[in-house]
């Protein structure tokens, strides 16, 4: 099924997860100088104009980035986020939200690589256009659950793999574990970051024995919970594999932060924690 389009539900509050933390993990990789590459299985179009008929339709991104948008009393890793949305929009208001992509793109240098993947057919050209003339850069029209395993172990020996699908076709839940072990078999001093909404909490249950089962290790699990609202996803989560050192200090930090200005009607509220250690 290719029904799914990422301009309904741009900047909205899973979104903003996904992309404080991303960025918090590519400005990690990029403080040592050794190049790494980054890559994403189901990268949309890269930009997405808010002011879009698809965007104005239910408006998430009002429940998202434009709750933070005017705020000043931001933790570290939601201004580090903040500062990029800003500086892809320019002076003045709030009008397009980067994706994925661009924040990668946004943070490379020039050693690193990024190698993105998308199949939906109005979504890759304008993928293409955000990265054309980018000589790290390569958009693959393609599926990106096997793409991400053939370019692993990467040349670099560094990488970040987003694996982040839309889950409107059911069995997603199964195959991003399934993607998940057999690129860790082949790369498994990577970092990986699974997202999922949380509509269906016993599948979410189910992602979390498969990852218990599948002998990876170092696991770490976030969560964000908005509470009941207008849509069905009444969370959303991460599944970070190897995460950093740098990273638990800023979730710690910018967790609650998230929970208390993004929760509906004040019953927000967050998890983190340790799904499967190192031992």
């Amino acid at each position: 099924m290719l029904s799914y389009r990422h301009a309904f539900h741009a900047g909205n509050v899973a979104d903003v997860l996904k992309h404080v933390v991303l960025v918090a993990l590519l400005d990690h990789l990029a403080a040592k100088d050794k190049p790494f590459l980054y890559l994403e299985t189901h990268a949309g179009a890269g930009r997405y104009d808010l002011g879009s008929p698809a965007a104005r339709q239910n408006r998430e991104h009002a429940g998202g980035i434009g709750r933070i948008w005017g705020r000043s009393d931001l933790p570290a890793a939601v201004a580090r986020y903040l500062a990029l949305v800003r500086e892809h929009n320019g002076p003045g208001r709030l009008r397009y939200y980067p994706g994925s992509p661009w924040f990668a793109q946004r943070l490379l240098r020039p050693q690193d690589r990024l190698v993105v993947y998308e199949l939906h057919p109005a979504e890759v050209a304008p993928l293409a256009a955000l990265l054309a003339g980018d000589r790290r850069a390569e958009v693959l029209a393609e599926d990106g659950f096997a793409g991400v395993i053939a370019r692993l172990p990467p040349l670099e020996r560094r990488g970040l793999v987003l694996i982040d699908p839309a889950y409107e076709v059911k069995d997603d839940y199964v195959q991003v574990i399934e993607t998940l072990a057999q690129a860790h078999r082949r790369f498994a001093t990577g970092v990986y970051v699974i997202w999922y909404p949380v509509v269906d909490r016993h599948r979410i249950e189910a992602m979390e024995r498969a990852v218990r089962r599948s002998g990876i290790r170092r696991v770490h699990q976030v969560e964000l919970d908005i509470g009941p609202g207008p849509s069905r996803m009444t969370a959303c989560g991460l599944l970070l594999v190897n995460p950093p050192w740098t990273l638990p200090p800023l979730l710690a930090a910018a967790l609650p932060w998230l929970a208390d200005v993004l929760g509906h009607e004040g019953r927000g509220g967050f998890v983190t924690r340790e799904l499967v250690g190192e031992g």
